[in-house]
């Protein structure tokens, strides 16, 4: 069995978003939901979907990120202050 970063996603409010991607990276995401569906037992029923809990785990585990947010680095926006 496959262990992925993302887990079953939560059906949420959805929020509209423009966004291109490259043909390659769509089909990425076609094949990631269709792997998460079978792991989880939850079919992904658009893989756009996705995004949103990928970047969330992207920056969730990015230690630089991690370490300018702690350190208060200029324009960071976690705590939704601008410096």
């Amino acid at each position: 069995m496959t262990k992925l970063k993302l887990g079953p996603i939560e059906d949420d409010k959805p929020v509209k978003v423009t966004l291109e991607l490259p043909a390659t990276l769509h089909r990425d995401l076609i094949g990631y939901a269709e792997i998460l569906g079978r792991e989880t037992g939850r079919a992904v029923a658009d893989p756009v979907r996705l995004i949103v809990p990928m970047l969330e785990r992207f920056i969730a585990t990015d230690r630089g990120f991690a370490k300018a947010r702690r350190t208060g680095a200029e324009g960071i926006m976690g705590d939704r202050r601008v410096k």
